[in-house]
């Protein structure tokens, strides 16, 4: 499986073991700048992709077979 097709756990899961290098710090600065900013990619993707899952899961399907926003009852 390539980079690019990690699941969301995979690509998880790469991010705290990036987050938990850093915090021990006794990386070199040149590999320290480049593992942050492959963190900061891996969390606004991860940010994307549970955006769109809450997205998703606020769209009911109506009668008509068209999305549309679900909407709490308020009684």
């Amino acid at each position: 499986m390539t980079e690019n097709n990690l699941s969301f756990e995979q690509e998880l899961q790469m991010l705290e073991a990036i987050v938990s290098k850093l915090e021990q710090g006794d990386v070199p600065l040149e590999e320290a700048l480049d593992q942050f900013q492959k963190g900061v990619a891996l969390s606004k993707k991860l940010q994307t992709t549970l955006q769109n899952a809450e997205d998703t899961l606020t769209k009911v399907i109506n009668e008509e077979g068209q999305e549309v926003p679900f909407e709490e009852k308020n009684e």
